[in-house]
């Protein structure tokens, strides 16, 4: 039994789905030969409130519609990994994920020190004497910061990644690649015609070596020789290291290190130019930091100027719109609020530029939600979460995604593109 999929709350979204008509209504114009209809998808990052995000592609799978390509940062870095590689395009892989997250123990990513270990669940919690707990364990917390830079290794979390692609078939990159290119005979229902393309895959990192917003598989030329060799989860892991929580990721021994692309050359023959707009000495090793800190929600991933899209780029966002300011009259609200600006701003100067956009995210609002007591829900880094509130989060995603789905309109947002 899935815990997930059997819930009552779950189960009783699904019969008003259906009582609703949302598995017959249009919402692309590219559809497969049995009537699956196909966008791209693009998730926000947001650590364990990801969750969320496996019910939200659960309730937009259970009406019919598939995923064309895919993006994400940090969390939603791991859902879209996990849906490239668990089915070919086209298949419905929500249940898969599911499955899998039902049978394991989340809390094994928290892979740090014992003291960790302990502290993080009581912190989480406001236990009694957690403040005290952490002053006492504060000299072995900064040693271990000053000599790794962050606290857990994040190795078992690619352990995991890895081991559930190589389940499915997926070693390497080009494994991956072969396995994204079959793709079901796609038509345009509008005119009938069978519709050729690639679905693309992106994966949002920050590289702080070179000051540089990183975009895998696309841009892993830059650091290694034989990017189809290259096990993808190591662009996940890349994406989620959360700065201190995670030790960055490294990457050593770059093609070309210790050399300066010639100035001369055009850009389109160059590598670091071309993609990063890096003009430097290449150097010998990079250190990536979680792809929130430059684009959380990349909502442009699959941006197309000028034309009319033939399918839309569908969000997930797990946060909450700037609907109120933030309180910066202390260091813990001002380097909080500090921090979600650089999460954040990029992404909102998008949409402030493309408003027609808004009317393709589904804003779950996961961080917001609070319990009876008043007091926040579900908590970001809160990996020991108990089976009944990550069932509740999951449902809180599929009902945000019903909503959605109720309300959107593909006629209606086509009409706004051609304004």
């Amino acid at each position: 039994m899935n815990r997930f999929t059997d819930y009552p709350a779950t189960k009783e979204l699904i019969r008003q789905l259906k009582d609703k008509g949302l598995d017959h209504k249009v919402y692309s114009d590219i559809v497969d030969e049995r009537g699956n209809q196909y966008v791209d998808l693009v998730q926000e990052g947001g650590g364990m409130l990801g969750i969320a995000l496996a019910g939200y592609t659960y309730m937009m799978e259970k009406a019919g519609i598939r995923f064309f390509s895919l993006a994400g940062t940090s969390a939603g870095a791991i859902n879209t990994m996990m849906m490239a590689g668990m089915g070919r395009t086209g298949e419905p892989v929500s249940e898969k994920i599911l499955d899998i997250l039902s049978s394991h123990d989340l809390f094994a990513f928290v892979d740090g020190n014992n003291c960790f270990r302990k502290l993080l669940p009581r912190a989480i919690g406001k236990r009694r004497g957690w403040k005290i707990c952490l002053a006492l364990n504060v000299p072995l917390l900064a040693w271990i910061l000053w000599k790794r830079l962050g606290i857990n290794p994040g190795k078992t979390f690619q352990g995991w990644i890895d081991d559930n692609l190589q389940k499915a078939g997926i070693h390497n990159m080009a494994d991956l690649e072969k396995h994204r290119k079959k793709i079901p005979k796609l038509i345009d229902r509008t005119t009938g015609e069978e519709i050729h393309r690639e679905a693309e895959l992106k994966i949002i990192a920050a590289d702080v070596t070179t000051k540089s917003k990183v975009c895998f598989p696309e841009m892993a030329e830059l650091y290694w020789a034989d990017p189809g060799k290259v096990k993808p989860s190591c662009f996940v892991r890349a994406s989620m290291s959360v700065p201190f929580f995670f030790r960055p990721y490294r990457v050593e021994n770059i093609p070309r290190a210790g050399r300066q692309e010639d100035k001369d050359l055009p850009k389109e023959r160059t590598t670091w130019r071309k993609h990063a707009g890096y003009y430097g000495v290449i150097p010998n090793k990079v250190r990536f930091v979680d792809g929130g800190m430059l684009s959380n929600f990349p909502v442009n991933a699959f941006h197309m100027r000028p034309g009319m899209p033939k399918k839309p780029t569908f969000g997930a966002r797990l946060s909450t719109w700037r609907d109120q300011y933030s309180k910066t009259g202390s260091l813990p609200g001002f380097s909080g609020a500090m921090i979600s600006t650089m999460r954040q701003l990029h992404d909102y100067d998008f949409l402030l530029r493309n408003p027609d956009y808004k009317q393709l995210i589904c804003s779950i609002d996961a961080d917001a939600k609070e319990d009876e007591d008043g007091n926040t829900m579900f908590s970001w880094l809160d990996f020991s979460m108990s089976v009944e509130k990550q069932v509740k989060l999951f449902n809180l995603g599929a009902a945000k995604a019903l909503g959605f789905l109720e309300n959107f309109s593909w006629e209606k947002y086509k009409e706004s593109r051609k304004e």
